[in-house]
């Protein structure tokens, strides 16, 4: 997904409605949380549980009212694009709700993963390149008038463990998910979470461990605290220092100061054994 196609609206009355929030602060009063991960991840059941935790609204993925998931996964190729679009337009009313109530929410899905399964859908044959250039002309046009999460927490599972868990509830809608359909999912993914990650704070859980609420929430709002997306740059005769967030200098030929805007890139793991880790990039698996 193109970065250009991110843009938050500008200073809008709409904006005002929802300004309750202030940027200034990690608090979590009207704050704007979006979920992603892979079909199965636990989601919703996180969603819930953080807006009661949080006191939040919730906003669900379109799931028991979309009319075209079950033909979907009967005949992806068919109906591709008309699920893409269905989605598109369920999820921007979303967006809109959360706008204008000017309370903040917690969304299951955000709107911006739209665009890994209409990548993915292209890739993998199923949604020809002129609907994709379509899906995603209107997806940039529609995105002047959305409002960026101010956080996205990003529930990380392997594609079989996606696999068990839908085998496990059982939907109908979604008996026919193969395995290689999720392997092409999780890679989208993967490309995804490095470009979100450039303009929306993103926490990524190891999450093949289901988690309490409690400490979800706990995490999110220790780790969204912590964030900041700031580097220290300076010039010497031979060469480009920059120094990250945690002050460790990397040192870079002038020569590729365009791939140093690469590794702005902030992406968090979360530890569960209450351990502090403060490099740029914490990786640990909950082991409880």
């Amino acid at each position: 997904m193109r970065l250009h196609s991110l843009r938050c609206i500008d200073m809008t009355a709409a904006e005002e409605v929802s300004s309750g929030h202030d940027f200034t602060e990690a608090h979590f009063d009207n704050v704007f949380i979006g979920i992603s991960g892979l079909i199965g991840a636990g989601k919703s059941t996180l969603a819930k549980a953080l807006g009661e935790t949080l006191k939040l609204p919730v906003y669900y993925e379109p799931v028991i009212d979309n009319v075209y998931l079950e033909d979907f996964y009967k005949d992806m190729k068919k109906y591709a694009f008309p699920l893409q679009i269905f989605l598109l337009n369920k999820r921007f009313k979303q967006q809109q709700q959360i706008i204008w109530g000017g309370q903040g929410g917690v969304l299951d899905r955000t709107i911006y993963e739209d665009g890994v399964f209409a990548r993915m859908l292209r890739d993998s044959g199923h949604m020809d390149e002129r609907d994709y250039r379509t899906y995603m002309e209107l997806f940039q046009n529609m995105s002047n008038f959305m409002q960026k999460p101010n956080i996205i927490v990003h529930l990380d599972v392997s594609p079989e463990e996606s696999f068990r868990r839908i085998s496990m509830r059982s939907r109908d809608c979604e008996s026919g998910i193969p395995l290689e359909y999720l392997k092409a999912l999780h890679a989208a993914y993967e490309v995804f979470i490095k470009d979100i990650s450039r303009v929306i704070p993103v926490i990524r859980v190891d999450y093949s461990k289901f988690r309490t609420a409690e400490e979800m929430a706990q995490v999110v709002k220790t780790e969204y605290a912590k964030i900041a997306n700031i580097r220290t740059v300076t010039f010497s005769d031979r060469c480009l220092v920059s120094t990250s967030p945690t002050g460790s200098p990397e040192k870079k030929k002038l020569k590729a100061s365009e791939e140093a805007a690469d590794e702005t890139l902030e992406k968090t793991k979360l530890v569960f054994d209450g351990s502090a880790d403060d490099s740029l990039e914490k990786t640990a698996v909950g082991g409880c």
